[in-house]
């Protein structure tokens, strides 16, 4: 009975594995790349809420931040929703320690004023209730 040797063992195990479409370990395998989707998609706007707690959990600012504009929505079909978030984000009068961030208004005292661009990207698995960042980029406008 013929010996096969060991490193073409492994060289033909990678490759049946990798023409059966297995990735390798810690990758990503994209369904389907980012396309638009609505803003106001529920999922969206739960990525969206997640990215801004995050945010503002992060920030060393006193104050809280919220979205006043969103330039760009769109999905990502993986293992997760992918949601690919482009916003526009300023400083509002309320507080971190008030506890509340729904009815903020932004504020008015231009020395207080404070807006960025910012990129984020979060991982939705509904069906597990988990949420991730997986990106988080900002810049002052």
């Amino acid at each position: 009975m013929a010996r096969i040797c060991p490193g073409l063992l492994l060289w033909m195990t990678m490759a049946a594995l990798a023409s059966r479409g297995i990735q390798a370990w810690g990758s990503k395998k994209v369904t389907r790349e980012f396309q638009d989707i609505s803003a106001s998609y529920v999922y969206v706007q739960q990525a969206l809420w997640f990215a801004m707690k995050e945010y503002n959990k992060a920030s060393k600012d006193t104050y809280v931040y919220k979205v006043t504009n969103i330039l760009r929505s769109q999905e990502q079909i993986t293992d997760s929703l992918d949601y690919l978030l482009e916003v526009e984000i300023e400083r509002t009068k309320c507080k971190k320690t008030s506890g509340t961030t729904e009815n903020c208004l932004a504020q008015e005292d231009p020395q207080m004023q404070k807006a960025f661009y910012c990129t984020f990207i979060v991982a939705s698995k509904p069906w597990k209730f988990e949420l991730k960042m997986l990106k988080k980029e900002c810049s002052p406008i």
